[in-house]
């Protein structure tokens, strides 16, 4: 018997490992087992499946160990994982590297053993290595984080191969458990003193304790309100010490107990809709389960604050009745926050929350309940779509146009919208995605037939939609320009929002104080070391920083051009934005929102509450700001600079432009009240201000759909960039050239390149790219990715390109 096991790196192909003889009864596919690869390096892998022909050409090494009773992943997602797999050109290890936690792939761990052959003769060893032998000749074994307390790490590998070549020891690899069950201890009473009868005798006669006395009558107190006692509250309750409590132990008054727990406790499973759906929702759901019944895939496109939530737990009710599992995407892990509460208000403990932000052993203990069944709704970002379903039913995407639904790096870099269509089809589940400004592509589908549509066009409560207004900044002087981004009517707009006790968004898609300060004398620009950008002015930090590699350095007061030493900060970052707000508005309580503000795990879900309670007047951010939240008083919502919205080199700017300015003015009069959105611009021609200014959707998709026709854009073709990597720029250059002119006989026409990227080189790596626009033909795709796979392993034979890393990426979003 053979088994193919996938294992978590970027091979060509799964491998195949023998099944002894002992071990066939167990093995069966979905679980963990212990194999070696490469000079007995140690992985846990997860088969794929069993067979009982043996494979050609070699003959394969038995597996070590079977590591699971039971599966942690079912056949729906290793046929999951082989899709990804192929459509985004990446390998099946690489998709479980994503998808399994990390808790769950064991790690390998190397371990020095003693060599008993070796005489007690150490003068031939230098004192480092002196130091290890000798630890090795009293302990037979010692783990590489043992070596690496006792000498300076950096000296560590070194000593270890001198060591192994002087036959002082050998080195294996141990494959070794990370998850760790959590446990908690429980205090209960002694089950002699369960009677009353004998309870009371002993408080009678509990004799000169008084500190013991005092910490029993606290527990049986805290048994009466709570029901069971925790060690950790007992004695914070009783204000006892650890050795106060093991007093009582040892009287046999009272007995530890160490029990399994839980990391993420959950709620009552309940259901509370405590809501009732206006007749514009009722009509929109009835479409919903209509359109079910003939489509696998529905778009609901509702305005925003048109109570499309509601919608969506009113199916997850139904679906919970019916015993199925349901998965809710959002795009991002901030939006998270905020809506779990709401769903937690409504679906109690049926719901859990799962993103990269929890830690290892969170993670696992959340996949173990998807994987039983325990869990029926998951909340999450793009990894919650990796989860081991087993009986799914339901999956809503919301936000679906959002970008950030598209992994970008490491590989896989799969699209979660598309992969997530796919993935129902595997359950025979439906999916709906929703938005208030759909992409393209989705609405192109519901044109072609391949999606049925539902509109939601009112906003809930039948306010109106906010009135939006274009302030034409060229009539700001120069000189104003450049010393302040905020209008005066964008000013005196803020100023009645606060007079009327409503909150204020202020929106810039650029973090930072400055994002470039320029010499003023010769015009030079400081930029990063390791990539072609300039350097982004932080105040806080008094730093200059790399937005691409992270990379810090000091404020320059020299000129490296000429010498000068005045250099003019240019254009505004939130940083500065928020100073500037806090001058106008000195009485005014003032937050920023954004990448350099929001870091720990639940710094977003604070500054949300804080928001929602209008304990902040003003919020000042970037995306973060703008996606699918909910506040209540918010009146005014003002955009910095719409222009630097609309002047990106990318197909799509005018959809991403008017979804995000769209977007921002939803989250202006959600409830009572009209909002009203400032827009504050320099071209005031764009023709997506017209369709931003009237709501008018329809009018933006048949512009674009027109334009994308007439270039050759989705949804009319597909898309596969190819980047390549390397220090050297010209390396880089020729492996793009070799993969360009061996594609070109069969898909010259469709070719774009190679050439260099707007910014060409990050950290350290030159950057060339070849954009390849085919025809939506299954068939012409598919055979364009072999031969790229092909022309990369010719590329990479060549001992010039070993180095060139090649990255394939389908459906590319920038």
């Amino acid at each position: 018997m053979y088994v193919e096991v996938i294992i978590p790196l970027a091979l060509p192909k799964n491998y195949t490992w023998s099944v002894p003889i002992e071990m066939q009864d167990a093995i069966q596919p979905g679980i963990r087992v212990e194999v070696t690869l490469r000079k007995n390096k140690k992985y846990a892998g997860i088969v794929k499946q069993i067979t009982t022909a043996l494979p050609p050409a070699f003959t394969p090494a038995p597996i070590l160990n079977i590591l699971d009773t039971t599966p942690i992943v079912h056949p729906a997602q290793l046929k999951f994982w082989e899709w990804i797999a192929a459509y985004y050109m990446c390998s099946e290890g690489e998709v479980m590297q994503a998808a399994i936690p990390a808790n769950l792939k064991l790690s390998s761990e190397s371990i020095l053993q003693w060599n008993e052959e070796r005489t007690l003769d150490f003068s031939d060893l230098s004192d480092s290595e002196f130091i290890i032998a000798e630890a090795l000749e009293i302990k037979r074994e010692l783990r590489l984080s043992e070596v690496q307390q006792l000498l300076d790490i950096n000296n560590t590998y070194p000593v270890i191969k001198k060591l192994i070549e002087k036959g002082v020891c050998f080195i294996w690899e141990e494959l070794k458990e990370k998850y760790k069950q959590k446990t908690e201890i429980f205090i209960l009473l002694h089950p002699k003193f369960n009677s009353d009868e004998q309870l009371e005798l002993l408080l009678n006669n509990f004799g000169k304790a008084p500190k013991q006395m005092e910490l029993l009558l606290a527990y049986l107190h805290l048994k009466q309100s709570a029901g069971e006692v925790k060690q950790i509250d007992l004695l914070k309750k009783s204000n006892a010490s650890a050795a106060q409590l093991k007093a009582l132990i040892d009287k046999s008054i009272l007995i530890a107990e160490k029990r399994s727990a839980d990391r993420l406790p959950s709620l009552p499973k309940i259901m509370d809709l405590d809501f009732t759906l206006s007749t514009a929702q009722s009509t929109a759901l009835d479409g919903i389960e209509e359109q079910f019944k003939v489509k696998k895939v529905c778009l609901l496109h509702g305005v925003t604050s048109s109570g499309k939530t509601q919608l969506y737990i009113k199916l997850i009710e139904a679906q919970i009745k019916l015993g199925k599992q349901v998965l809710y995407l959002l795009p991002e892990i901030a939006l998270t926050a905020q809506m779990i509460r709401r769903l937690q208000k409504s679906l109690g403990g049926h719901i859990a929350i799962y993103h990269s932000k929890f830690n290892p052993n969170e993670r696992v203990e959340i996949w173990n309940k998807v994987n039983s069944g325990e869990t029926k709704v998951v909340l999450g970002a793009r990894s919650a779509l990796l989860l081991p379903f087993i009986n799914l039913g339901l999956i809503i995407c919301d936000e679906e146009h959002d970008a950030s639904y598209k992994q970008q790096d490491p590989a896989p870099r799969y699209h979660c919208r598309d992969a997530a269509i796919y993935y129902a089809t595997l359950f025979n589940a439906h999916i709906l995605l929703g938005s208030a400004t759909p992409s393209i592509e989705s609405y192109y589908n519901v044109q072609q037939g391949k999606y049925g549509l539902v509109k939601l066009m009112e906003r809930f409560g039948d306010i109106a939609m906010p009135l939006i207004e274009l302030v034409d900044i060229k009539k700001m002087g120069a000189k104003e320009r450049s010393t302040t981004p905020l209008s005066t009517a964008l000013i005196e707009a803020v100023k009645e929002a606060l007079a009327a006790e409503k909150q204020v968004i202020l929106f810039q898609n650029r973090r930072g104080y400055s994002p470039y300060m320029i010499c003023n004398t010769c015009g030079w620009i400081p930029h990063c070391q390791h990539c072609d950008v300039t350097l982004t002015f932080h105040k806080a930090k008094n730093k200059l920083t790399c937005h691409y590699c992270g990379t810090t350095y000091p404020v320059l007061q020299t000129c490296a051009a000429c010498g000068n030493h005045q250099f003019v900060q240019k254009n505004f970052g939130t940083e500065k934005i928020e100073e500037l707000v806090a001058e106008a508005f000195p009485d005014a309580r003032i937050a920023r929102m954004d990448y350099d503000s929001i870091k720990g795990k639940n710094d977003h879900d604070t500054l949300i509450k804080i928001f929602e309670q209008h304990r902040i007047d003003i919020l000042v951010g970037t995306q973060m700001v703008v996606k699918g939240l909910d506040f209540e008083k918010v009146s005014l919502v003002g955009i910095i600079d719409a222009d630097g919205i609309l002047n990106f080199t990318d197909f799509r700017v005018n959809e991403r432009a008017y979804q995000l300015m769209e977007q921002v003015s939803g989250r202006a009069g959600r409830k009572n009240s009209q909002g009203k959105v400032l827009i504050q611009i320099s071209n005031m021609q764009h023709p997506v201000l017209q369709f931003v200014k009237q709501h008018d959707y329809q009018q933006l998709y048949n512009f674009e759909i027109e334009n994308r026709k007439q270039f050759n854009y989705p949804p009319f073709t597909r898309l596969i960039q190819i980047t390549f990597k390397h220090k050297e720029k010209e390396v880089a250059e020729e492996a793009a050239n070799i993969m360009g002119q061996g594609l070109k006989p069969l898909f010259g026409n469709y070719i774009n390149g190679p050439s260099q990227p707007v910014v060409d080189r990050i950290r350290n790596q030159y950057l060339w790219e070849i954009l390849l626009k085919l025809p939506k033909d299954a068939g012409l795709v598919q055979q364009c990715k072999t031969a790229i796979r092909q022309q990369t392993a010719i590329i990479q034979n060549n001992k010039r390109y070993r180095a060139v890393h090649i990255i394939p990426n389908t459906d590319p979003v920038y």
